[in-house]
This record gives C-alpha cells, sequence and structure tokens, in this order.
C-alpha cells in the first residue's frame, strides 16, 4: 500500500498531529546533553509551520512506566525546541485532558505546542483504545516522524492513526525508508556490514537477513568474543554469551556455505579491568589470555578491517568495536568511524553509541545518514514489518 508524506497534504488551518522521537539523552540534571533527534525534527515541523498548519508535537521520553515524574517532563526540551525554531512552543501540563484539548482547539496558523510526555499515561504503551481515539481528536492530519518508535505498536504510533483520513510521515521516517531501503533492495557493491556492541543476540536477525546481500562482515566488539569462542578460541574474562556460541557457530557455517567472509578478531587490547588504572596489553592471536578481558580490537585487526572498508562501496555499521567511552580502548573504534568518513561508499550509522562513537572522532557530518532508529533499524534490516510505517499506509 502506498505510503504519503507530509509534502503530499494541504495543511492550511488544520491542526497537524506530529509524533517525534524526543527521547533525547540528559545527564543527571535532567539537561539534554544531545539534541540531535530534536534537530533531525526540525525539517518536518518547520515545514508544517511554514504552510500554515497548526502543530501539536507527540513524543515519549524516559521510562516513566506510566506515572508523572519531574525528571521525565519534557519541559526542558520544549525550551529547547523554541530556541532552535524562534519561536514559543505551549507547553501544558498533560497530553490530554479538557484544559489540553482547549489550547488546541486554540492553535492559529503557524502556532505549535508540544504535549506533555505521552508515557506518563500508561495507556500509551498499552495502545488503549480510548487514549488513542483521545489523542486523535485533537487533529485534522496525523504525521509520524518518529522512526524509532515504529517498532512499537502503541497508541501514539498506530491506535490513533485510523481515526485519520490524511495520514503519513514526515521527512526524517522518509530519509530513513530511503537509506535503509537501499541497503536492503539495491546496495552498491561491495556491501560490507561491521557489527559490534555487547551482544549477538541484538544482532542476530540482521546478521541472517544480511547474509544473502552483503559481501562481507566486520564484526569486533563484545559478540566477537562470542564469535571467537564459537571456534574454541580462547577468550579470558571477556565479555561473551555463552547460550549463543553454538547459534554464532552456525552462523559461520551458513557464512562459509555461501562464500561471504566473516572478519574477526585476530590481535586484542587487553587489560583486567575496563578502567584508567589497568595495564593495557596487545594479545599476539586471536586468544585472550585467562583473567584478561578483550577491550578493543588489535593494531593487525583494524589494518585489516581499514583495507576491506576502503573498497567497500556501501556500509553499515552498528554498534562500537571496543569499550570506546575509554580512550585506551577507544583506538579502533574511531579508527573505523575515521576511515567510514573518508570512503566515498553510501554509509549509514545506527544505533546510539555508534554515534556517539561518530561524534566523538567528530566526523558525523561525513556519513551519508546517521539512523535514528536504534531497535527499529534493526528490525527493518531483518525484513521485519514495523507497525507504525503498517499503520501509516493508506487505504485509497
Amino acid at each position: 500500500m502506498p505510503l504519503k508524506f507530509i509534502d503530499q497534504f494541504d495543511l492550511k488551518e488544520k491542526r497537524v498531529f506530529i509524533r517525534v522521537d524526543f527521547n533525547v539523552a540528559r545527564n543527571k540534571s535532567g539537561e539534554i546533553t544531545d539534541d540531535t533527534r530534536i534537530q533531525e525534527s526540525l525539517p518536518t515541523i518547520r515545514y508544517a509551520l511554514e504552510n500554515k498548519g497548526r502543530v501539536i508535537l507527540a513524543s515519549h521520553l524516559g521510562r516513566p512506566k506510566g506515572k508523572r515524574s519531574e525528571e521525565d517532563s519534557l519541559i526542558n526540551v520544549g525550551e529547547r525546541l523554541s530556541e532552535l525554531l524562534g519561536q514559543d512552543v505551549l507547553f501544558p501540563e498533560d497530553c490530554v485532558g479538557d484544559s489540553v484539548r482547549k489550547l488546541v482547539h486554540g492553535l492559529r496558523e503557524g502556532q505549535i505546542l508540544l504535549l506533555e510526555n505521552l508515557r506518563f499515561h500508561k495507556e500509551e504503551e498499552a495502545n488503549d483504545g480510548t487514549f488513542a481515539k483521545n489523542l486523535a481528536s485533537f487533529a485534522d492530519v496525523y504525521i509520524n516522524d518518529a522512526f524509532g518508535t515504529c517498532h512499537r505498536a502503541h497508541a501514539s504510533t498506530v491506535g490513533m492513526v485510523p481515526y485519520f483520513v490524511e495520514r503519513g510521515a514526515g521527512f526524517l521516517v522518509k530519509k530513513e525508508l530511503e537509506y535503509l531501503g537501499k541497503l536492503l533492495s539495491r546496495p552498491a557493491k561491495p556491501f560490507i556490514a561491521i557489527l559490534g556492541g555487547a551482544k549477538v543476540s541484538d544482532k542476530i536477525g540482521v546478521i541472517e537477513n544480511l547474509l544473502s546481500k552483503v559481501d562481507a562482515f566486520l564484526i569486533g566488539g563484545g559478540m566477537s568474543y562470542t564469535f571467537l569462542a564459537a571456534q574454541g578460541i580462547e577468550t579470558g574474562s571477556s565479555l561473551k554469551e555463552a547460550e549463543k556460541i553454538h547459534l554464532a557457530s552456525k552462523i559461520l557455517e551458513r557464512a562459509k556455505t555461501r562464500g561471504i567472509p566473516i572478519y574477526l578478531p585476530i590481535d586484542h587490547i587487553v587489560a583486567r579491568e575496563a578502567s584508567t588504572d589497568s595495564p593495557v596489553e596487545v594479545t599476539p592471536s586471536s586468544a585472550i589470555p585467562v583473567g584478561m578481558k578483550g577491550l578493543d580490537i588489535g593494531p593487525r585487526t583494524l589494518e585489516s578491517f581499514l583495507r576491506v572498508i576502503r573498497e567497500a562501496k556501501t556500509i553499515f555499521w552498528n554498534g562500537p568495536l571496543g569499550f570506546f567511552e575509554l580512550d585506551s580502548f577507544a583506538q579502533g573504534t574511531l579508527a573505523v568511524a575515521k576511515e567510514i568518513a573518508a570512503s566515498t561508499a553510501v554509509s549509514v550509522t545506527g544505533g546510539g553509541d555508534s554515534i556517539a562513537a561518530v561524534k566523538k572522532a567528530g566526523v558525523e557530518d561525513k556519513i551519508s545518514h546517521l539512523s535514528t532508529g536504534g531497535g527499529a533499524t534493526l528490525e527493518f534490516l531483518e525484513g521485519k514489518e514495523l507497525p507504525g510505517i503498517k499503520a501509516m499506509e493508506s487505504r485509497n
């Protein structure tokens, strides 16, 4: 079914409900430390305002579990959004109720209102019908620009959508679908996937779906130790998923049968603990001594990875290749980020840690696409249907 986008609707004098993803990173004081998700929503919001819509924004923040909490209020987000837009953002005390309805119905063309945290109501995550209907009653047009929530069937992403004849996606969702869709359907070759992070279990579906599409996998980080263990290689006290070793072995077998190389670490940066005080060593091989933890890929592994990256025409990267939060173990991850940035390949980076690494390397503006999706990105690349996308599809 066709999916429509915001620029296909006449928004003049209409109340436009835009589901955004303002689940931003904050410090312990509640101050925003990374406003990327707010910045990414601006093209859609500005389009609605410039086309004389009456804009209602809705988002979640944190995990308040259906209870109001000051630390998860969107008030700081509203203030930051106001600064970025250069105009006032109305901010009611809740996301439903008579007082909110009065404010919504009083909106004039070009005005904007940000509802309070949707997850202050347990009905949001439960996809409650009454809650969804109440949200839907605020607006004439529904736009979802929160790709990072599209894999969740919540009231604001699925339940309220059928109440709208005019419904579709924003520019951020459009960009995500275009870039991620190309990875699955028509990637320029060679196409490589670089996978890291802690767990194999988070990436199993992605690996299996991409086996028929990529030309090589580069695997580092915590998940690489599970794959090494599957080959009978000593991994010391490194992070690994013992219950996934058999599955990792099966993936290696399938990749070998298909002729898809999986590059794993051939040396490591190791220490007894992930701390600045712990002495650091480089292993001479892929084996990690007993009592030591693998915390970064070693120099020979890095060089082998960089050689593959230099030949690639399409690159997908999800997950750091070491404990990059500490400089002692960041070299591999940051070097890979810089090599991807220097490449002429179409590059897509997804996942909070990967994007943080790209920013730490100072190359975020040289990556083709920084995916905001997290779990939604991985589920899309697994080939799963995302409920939030399905709900927006036109019946016409």
